[in-house]
């Protein structure tokens, strides 16, 4: 079975080929599956998904969108795709994933973190999810919340807030769905060591543990790489606020604590396995774009393999990868 086969497939409730009846939306996805890459399998989805006749097939075929392109990294899009589900009243169709709406609008906001985007993050969490009687989405609400205060963030100072309020989260029995990821956010922010303690300690077979002991690596997206940190649970980066500018003959540059500095790379991945690094330099060369892997090794010993492509001399290689639909960070010098 072909790459593209197995990610959308792994993405179903249950395999197709073990339904007595399939619906549009199930043949929708396992047309999806024949295509040669997830950028074609997207693109078709994109396509069929609005034609789907059933509210329930649509409702389920912009959620397995959502899901495909989340797996690609293309989260503001998939943030949207999960919204158009969510804003479908219908129930679950037949043989496909079951989401609740407030699942969904999760889900979008979720993804709208991911790029960093608060303010979208917020819109979705001002609607009804807000007053759900599910125990576990309210939980969720409450921790998106404060991600999105952490995304806000542009001093040390502003994570007081946030921080006071997740330490608190930390500790309630109504938080207990989220707790993992509560205390992983408090050891990547803070840097107390504490944190990392007791989540290898109260849910040591959580993949927040795993992130922890470096088993795994965090999700390399805008909300882990700007949120200002007070500790050394993860890479260094500047804790002062920061402004940026480009103009059309210079790179993009920004002034941190005075000093002027200049994108030097946009950083697309970090990796554990090489071979998974090496495939996404393969995916940008045929895109047209040039990329090295760098490593970085942390304390824990663990290796790392970076996806870098070198700025250009306009300072628009970032809106370029990014138009490409590729996620990218900005390294300064």
């Amino acid at each position: 079975m072909k790459t593209t086969a197995i990610v959308l497939a792994a993405l179903l409730a249950l395999p197709l080929a073990a339904q007595s009846t399939i619906n549009t939306a199930q043949l929708t996805a396992r047309e999806a599956e024949k295509k040669d890459t997830l950028d074609a399998a997207v693109a078709y989805l994109k396509k069929q998904v609005p034609t789907l006749a059933q509210a329930a097939e649509k409702r389920a075929g912009y959620a397995f969108l959502g899901a495909v392109q989340e797996q690609m990294g293309l989260y503001a899009d998939a943030g949207k795709s999960y919204a158009a589900a969510a804003a479908i009243s219908a129930g679950d169709a037949a043989g496909m994933p079951k989401k609740s709406n407030e699942q969904l609008v999760l889900d979008a906001v979720r993804c709208a973190l991911a790029t960093g985007d608060a303010a979208t993050a917020d819109s979705y969490l001002g609607t009804a999810v807000r007053s759900t009687k599910d125990a576990t989405v309210a939980a969720y609400v409450k921790l998106y919340e404060q991600w999105s205060a952490l995304c806000k963030a542009k001093s040390e100072s502003d994570l007081a807030e946030p921080l006071t309020l997740l330490k608190t989260y930390a500790t309630l029995p109504s938080m207990r769905p989220v707790a993992p990821t509560v205390l992983l956010t408090l050891w990547h922010v803070s840097g107390e060591q504490a944190f990392a303690d007791t989540l290898k300690k109260e849910f040591p077979s959580s993949p927040e543990a795993a992130v922890v002991k470096g088993a795994i690596q965090q999700l390399p997206a805008p909300f882990w790489y700007f949120v200002p940190r007070k500790g050394s649970a993860v890479p260094e980066v500047d804790q002062e606020p920061v402004t940026y500018q480009q103009s059309a003959d210079e790179s993009a540059t920004r002034t941190a604590g005075g000093k002027v500095e200049r994108v030097r790379y946009q950083q697309l991945g970090l990796f554990r396995d090489e071979n998974n690094a090496k495939g996404l330099v393969e995916r940008l060369k045929q895109k047209g774009f040039t990329a090295t892997i760098t490593t970085e090794t942390r304390p824990s010993g663990t290796t790392y393999y970076l996806v870098v492509v070198a700025e250009n001399k306009s300072g628009t290689m970032g809106s370029e990868l990014r138009n490409a639909g590729f996620e990218c960070y900005p390294v300064f010098e």
